[in-house]
């Protein structure tokens, strides 16, 4: 006798891309997340939009487990590790509730911190020449 929970009907599998665009917005749900990153090139994180959620995202899903790898780019001024918790306990959450598998890991990789340049006006300087 098979017991009711478990039925012969066929295997569910959720593909990597789709834990990988879950975790990337729980990630950048977090206030303190400026972005996701690319990855670093010549010294200069790349900031990715919203299009690309599941970019600067390591996934690896198993029959019942996953292990996440973020990549991330912070703003000045946050507690870095305050962030990176939130990030990780709402990453979890995210993928868990959604996918009913078991999160073992959630590793947070601060590529860069985002600098908010908020355009202020120059001081107009006298001219040089005439």
């Amino acid at each position: 006798m098979v017991p009711t929970n478990e039925r012969n009907t066929g295997q569910i599998r959720i593909a990597n891309e789709v834990v990988g665009i879950i975790s990337g917005l729980a990630a950048t749900e977090i206030e303190g997340v400026a972005g996701m990153s690319g990855g670093i090139a010549g010294g200069i994180a790349e900031i990715l939009g919203k299009k690309n959620l599941s970019k600067g995202v390591k996934v690896e899903v198993g029959e019942k487990e996953a292990a996440v790898d973020l990549y991330v780019i912070i703003d000045y001024g946050v507690s870095i590790p305050d962030v990176a918790w939130k990030v990780q306990e709402n990453v979890k959450k995210a993928i868990e509730s959604m996918t009913g598998l078991d999160v073992v890991e959630v590793n947070v990789h601060v590529q860069g911190v985002s600098f908010h340049n908020e355009e202020k006006p120059e001081e107009e300087l006298p001219a040089r020449v005439k």
